[in-house]
């Protein structure tokens, strides 16, 4: 050994290596691994692939949903439901859509004025019914046009008219495919009955509205301002279908889709009644002339260019009001060889009834005669030097356009 040198020592750096091989060791090996830890190592194994799969496969379809709908709070929505098909005839859509057809929209303009109105298809050569007023505003050169529910749009000439129903029958001609419309018995209409109010409010072709019959019988006059529309006598349907500007002239019709009236006059916010030109909105007050009244009319209209009117041959006076229709007084009050003086009414007697219904002024008697024909029999009661008595009359014809 040489000087200065140390006595030789073990490496100590040896074995704190972390590289270093270890040091063989005189241990026994392992025992074999018994066969069902093998197996149960395996189905381990295979469960855990199995649910990493399974999770794999979860997190694509939220991954892909969630990029297809939104994130968490975006409402998703049910798919619509499948529309139904045809609606049943008796619905109110399968109502609407027999009778859409046969009814148009009419514009009447003239110099001074214009206005929008219904009317509805009497039959195949073209006669269209509709109210006096609405055609008003054409007459003396105007212009007058007919458009239907698809859209076409038509010159029409007026047939005939009569201020005093406030009803007018115009013609197109050339136009193929027309739908008339049925008529129904207005008397055997009740009270409580749906209706269907079909027409053009405010210029809005094809409105639909529903509601009942109210009342019957209601006397109600309209008119009297506007060219050549004169005052219409009417003893009304009274419903609640909406009714507005524009629907004049229109059809109100029953649940069999059958006319039974013809939309005129509206009840305004203010009590007062009118028609089709004011301005005044629907308040569940409407008036319609009662569809037999319109087709005696219109029948005349067509074949005559005039219509006739029922008269009693008395003047009356304006004054009374609330207790019935006063006969003026004077001689030539009561047309001797009329109705009237045949009957035995002589001036100043007061009517109070009229086929036993209450008669309170002298526009309402007007009303309950022009709700007869010429020809028929009208029994009045009236007073008489404080006595009442009851008489019975054939009633005249005149002619008012």
């Amino acid at each position: 050994m040489d000087k200065g040198e140390s006595p030789a020592q073990p490496d100590l750096w040896a074995r704190y290596a972390p590289w270093a091989a270890p040091a063989p060791q005189d241990t026994p090996p392992p025992p074999p691994a018994d066969p069902r830890q093998r197996r149960a190592r395996r189905r381990l194994v295979l469960a855990v692939a199995l649910v990493s799969l399974l999770a794999g496969t979860a997190g694509g379809a939220a991954g892909a949903r969630y990029e297809r709908e939104g994130g968490p709070g975006v409402l998703v929505l049910p798919d619509a439901a499948p529309a139904p098909g045809d609606r049943p005839p008796g619905s109110l859509a399968g109502l609407a859509a027999r009778t859409l057809p046969g009814v148009v929209t009419l514009h009447a303009a003239g110099d001074r004025e214009s206005g929008t109105g219904t009317g509805f298809v009497l039959d195949r050569q073209g006669h269209i019914l509709t109210n006096n007023h609405v055609v008003a505003p054409a007459l003396n050169g105007g212009d007058l046009a007919v458009v239907f529910g698809g859209g076409q749009a038509v010159r029409a000439e007026v047939v005939g008219r009569d201020a005093g129903y406030d009803l007018a029958v115009v013609r197109v001609r050339g136009v193929r495919g027309l739908t008339a419309l049925p008529l129904g018995d207005s008397d055997q209409v009740r009270v409580g009955d749906p209706v269907v109010a079909v027409g053009s409010p405010f210029d809005l072709a094809n409105t639909v509205t529903s509601g009942i019959i109210s009342a019957k019988e209601r006397p109600v006059t309209a008119g009297g301002e506007g060219t050549g529309s004169g005052v219409a006598y009417v003893d009304a349907l009274q419903t609640d279908a909406p009714i507005n500007p524009g629907n004049s002239g229109g059809p109100l019709v029953d649940e069999r889709g059958r006319v039974i009236g013809v939309n005129s006059a509206i009840r305004s916010a203010d009590g007062a009644g009118t028609d089709e030109g004011s301005q005044a909105g629907s308040v569940g007050l409407g008036f319609a002339i009662p569809v037999n009244q319109a087709r005696r009319v219109a029948r005349e209209l067509i074949e005559h260019g005039h219509a006739s009117h029922p008269v009693i041959g008395v003047r009356l006076d304006p004054r009374t009001d609330g207790e019935g229709a006063r006969i003026a007084a004077g001689k030539d009050a009561v047309t001797e060889d009329g109705p009237a003086g045949r009957a035995g009414l002589r001036p100043g007697d007061l009517v109070t009834r009229a086929d036993g219904r209450p008669v309170t002024s002298g526009d309402d008697l007007i009303v309950r005669v022009r709700a007869h024909r010429p020809g028929d029999e009208l029994r009045l009661t009236y007073r008489r030097d404080g006595h009442e008595h009851v008489t019975r009359l054939t009633l005249g014809s005149s002619r008012d356009s």
